[in-house]
């Protein structure tokens, strides 16, 4: 009986090294090496191919003769989905999507093949039974398509197998971390097997220009579990995040090659699956019956999409000697930073205030746009001045306290025209160019801090 070879894996980044190792040379983190049995054979044919299929040999092309063509892609019947994926889903791609444990990931891929039309889907769950999946379909339509097929399986083997006999359009895996190949002498899961699993995927999804997505599980810190790889071999790496308290579900593009990468959907979860929230600047908008201090509206960009979120942010005097600095959904040293602009530039003592910053809505938000609201939602918690709620703000704040220029702002004016705001207060070297004429909403350019805090409290 052959000996078993055995290998030493980073579980971080998938690097391979004969012995065990405390630092991985590739990615630098330290005891992330684990042993697995290992089964190599130099004359291994992937398992989905056949024996009628043929190799091409690639030669060399020169850039000028090479004709570009626009990459062909199918509409998911989901308009959150496709403004996430650029467009749509592009032929022989492969999507992996992560998420948090009951997040509804597996949800949002049964909708998607229980309602995208006239394409034959094959839904590949290692998770779950058939008629656990049946449960969910009935929950989420009364009439399921016939071109959406279940296979439950975890055998890449068979899953092939079954692929070349059904010839679906579309694959759906449930999850990747589920699955084995026979060729790794390894548990699922682990990190030989998660690669040869996504390889042998990849290879039949270029070969055969057939869309798959896969179904990624999470580490507790919120990365993708598996190697590092994993996410350089797909083409597109989908977040889907939110508080299982809350019903809104977030889906953000964090890599993406056919697209932007920065682009965002958002769902309702109910009790017939995911609703698609097509104006989040309605649910992201607290109504409020009067005026309260320390909220202030901004108009932010989330990829192409304009939204405009409401800060909240509560002042108060320390209780306890050290102040207290806590955000919610924004960058609590860019927090920090804003309030020495505000003790520094315009005098207001905070170094023994506790501050207390929440984005509305459980989302979080890296636009630099958000400055000026904020600070205006600090200064009104401070002086206990409510701010009108027909107001707007769309401004980078500098260290130097000077209101800087923030991009499209042109589709940030034009959204909070259409929510009916009557001001929005940008920089002043964002009206160059700008037509007012076409604004029913009136802007206000301001170079410095202390212009709005003069306009807004006196």
């Amino acid at each position: 009986m052959a000996k078993a070879k055995s290998s030493y894996f980073c579980q971080s980044c998938g690097y391979e090294s004969a012995k065990w190792l405390g630092k991985c040379p590739s990615c630098s983190q330290w005891n992330t090496f684990v042993e697995e049995i290992v089964e190599k054979s130099s004359a291994k044919v992937p398992s989905w191919k056949t024996s009628s299929s043929t190799h091409r040999s690639n030669v060399p092309s020169q850039v000028s003769t090479i004709v570009s063509s626009t990459e062909k892609r199918l509409s998911t019947s989901d308009q959150e989905l496709d403004r996430v994926l650029g467009g749509g889903l592009v032929t022989g791609s492969v999507t992996l999507i992560g998420g948090e444990p009951g997040i509804g990931k597996s949800t949002l891929m049964l909708q998607l093949a229980l309602n995208i039309e006239n394409k034959k889907v094959l839904y590949i769950s290692g998770e779950e039974s058939e008629q656990q999946i049946k449960m969910r379909a009935e929950r989420i339509t009364s009439t399921p398509r016939a071109d959406c097929y279940i296979l439950t399986e975890t055998s890449t083997q068979n899953i092939f197998k079954q692929i070349e006999i059904l010839e679906p359009e579309i694959i759906i895996v449930d999850s990747i971390q589920t699955l084995h190949s026979a060729h790794i002498d390894s548990t699922p899961g682990s990190v030989s097997q998660v690669r040869e699993c996504t390889a042998e995927l990849l290879r039949f999804a270029k070969e055969t220009d057939t869309p798959v997505f896969l179904i990624g599980h999470i580490t507790k810190d919120g990365a993708i579990a598996g190697p590092k790889i994993l996410e350089h071999m797909v083409d597109t790496v989908l977040q889907f995040e939110g508080d299982r308290h809350h019903v809104y579900r977030i889906l953000r593009s964090i890599k993406n090659r056919f697209g932007a990468a920065a682009e965002m959907g958002i769902y309702a979860m109910n009790s017939t699956g995911l609703r698609e929230v097509s104006n989040p600047s309605e649910i992201l908008l607290s109504q409020r019956d009067e005026e309260l201090s320390g909220i202030a509206i901004s108009a932010t960009l989330e990829g192409a999409r304009p939204m405009l979120i409401e800060t909240q942010a509560l002042v108060s005097i320390a209780a306890y000697g050290t102040p207290q600095r806590s955000a919610t959904g924004f960058d609590t040293r860019r927090m920090n930073m804003l309030l020495a602009v505000l003790e520094k530039r315009c005098g207001f003592k905070l170094s023994t205030r506790d501050v207390f910053l929440n984005i509305a809505g459980g989302i979080k938000v890296e636009d630099p746009a958000i400055d000026l609201a904020i600070i205006v939602a600090i200064i009104s918690s401070h002086e206990d001045i409510p701010v009108s709620s027909k107001n707007c703000f769309a401004a980078e704040v500098g260290l130097s306290g000077e209101i800087r220029a923030v991009n499209r702002i042109d589709q940030r004016i034009l959204e909070a025209q259409k929510l009916g705001f009557d001001k929005i207060f940008v920089s002043k070297f964002n009206l160059k160019g700008l037509v007012m004429e076409k604004y029913s909403i009136e802007v206000i350019g301001i170079s410095k801090i202390e212009d709005v805090l003069s306009i807004l409290f006196g």
